[in-house]
């Protein structure tokens, strides 16, 4: 009997990391995703498609037909955040699943699972709000926040599990976090940007009161500094010999200038729906690249395994006759 449960414990269920990194880069594409669907909510108008939250109007959870078009774009983005929750716990069970497990792991799928409804919380305020620019704004990053998470899973569960170690000195690790707030501060302002702008989600729905040529000005004067750090990077790495991190910010520059052509254009033929909704594509692809070039700063080596003691006569347990 007690073989039959050493050899049960001793079975591993059948989670890979190379599903398990599936599943995470699954997760990433889905928040990916949301975010731009959400934008479709606002650019087509039907961000109060479903009036009130959490039910669809105050008789039912779901759109009807007499809500056309729009009841069925808004309900349809609710829906698919149970499609990208569904994705984050799948997730987390494979964590918990695999053997060995990595304690590591568990926080980062955690903090994914629970951010999705967190988002969806914001979201349905920005509902009961009629679109507050501000709140909107506030659920945009909140997206940012998940996806952050999400990739960082995703990097961990590609790593070894030993601890980070520098491969850049320290100021260029310091010009890289430079970097990532200052991505960060952009991110922000292009939700203030929006929030000026004529793409309200809802006919009536209010405005932040910003000037909208000034804060856009803002908002390139913050994009220009960046580009101007990622380059700084690019040459920086080069010089001190960190490949990985040199083509990590290289990717960080190209997605950069492809983000920018996009603003610039969409803001000089009138914010054209596709473009911004490409923009907003372009914003999680930024975060993205930015999040790789601070990964790249530092790697992790495997540990390797501590040599279990060689028994010697002395610790040998005498085995009676």
């Amino acid at each position: 009997m007690r073989r039959i449960c050493a050899v049960k414990r001793s079975v591993r269920f059948p989670v890979s990391t190379a599903l398990l990194r599936r599943l995470a880069l699954a997760s990433i594409i889905a928040n990916v995703g949301i975010v731009v669907t959400g934008g479709a909510v606002r650019l087509t108008e039907s961000g109060l498609g479903c009036p009130t939250w959490p039910r669809c109007t105050d008789e039912s959870y779901v759109a009807t037909a007499e809500m056309g078009i729009n009841g069925a774009i808004e309900f349809g983005n609710r829906l698919l955040a149970f499609v990208v929750g569904g994705i984050a716990l799948a997730v987390l069970v494979a964590v918990l699943l695999q053997r060995p497990r990595r304690r590591e792991l568990v926080p980062l799928a955690v903090a994914v699972l629970f951010g999705i409804p967190a988002q969806a919380i914001i979201g349905g305020i920005t509902v009961l709000t009629d679109l507050n620019p501000w709140v909107v704004g506030l659920h945009f990053l909140a997206s940012m926040a998940v996806i952050a998470a999400a990739y960082a899973l995703w990097r961990r569960i590609k790593d070894p599990a030993g601890p980070a170690a520098p491969v850049v000195p320290a100021p260029l690790r310091t010009l890289a976090l430079l970097t990532t707030v200052v991505s960060a501060a952009v991110l922000v302002i292009g939700t203030w940007v929006t929030g000026s702008g004529p793409h309200a989600g809802d006919h009536g729905s209010a405005r932040n009161g910003l000037a909208p040529e000034t804060i856009a000005q803002v908002h390139a004067d913050s994009v220009f500094l960046l580009i101007g750090l990622s380059v700084a990077l690019v040459f920086a790495f080069r010089a001190v010999g960190a490949r990985r991190a040199a083509r990590a910010a290289l990717v960080l520059v190209a997605v950069e200038l492809g983000q920018g052509l996009i603003g610039f254009v969409q803001y000089f033929t009138n914010l054209p729906a596709v473009l911004v909704g490409a923009h907003m594509l372009g914003s999680c692809l930024v975060l993205l690249a930015t999040l790789s070039v601070q990964w790249s700063t530092r790697e992790r080596r495997a540990v390797a395994p501590t040599p279990e003691p060689t028994p010697t006569t002395e610790d040998a347990v005498p085995v009676p006759a």
